[in-house]
């Protein structure tokens, strides 16, 4: 007896192994192709300021959210 696969598995595998185009998202970038290109001086210090910017208010306001007892009371009234 030898072992693997009969001659009628072969056939009905070859059958199904036909190639099926892509949908959605997966279809409409098959043909795209990407480049990244790096940021340049004037974008990068633009978002670096926004990133500390906000970084500077949030350490602000915790501060404020501490120290300050009205804030506080502020915030919860907020939430709710």
């Amino acid at each position: 007896m030898v072992k693997g696969f009969s001659d009628n598995e072969v056939k009905n595998n070859t059958q199904n192994t036909q190639i099926k185009e892509k949908k959605g998202l997966a279809g409409f970038l098959k043909g795209k192709k990407f480049t990244y290109t790096l940021p340049g001086k004037k974008q990068i210090n633009i978002f670096g300021s926004l990133v500390l910017g906000l970084n500077m208010i949030l350490v602000l306001l915790v501060i404020l959210y501490l120290k300050n007892q009205a804030f506080h009371d502020f915030v919860f009234t907020v939430g709710r």
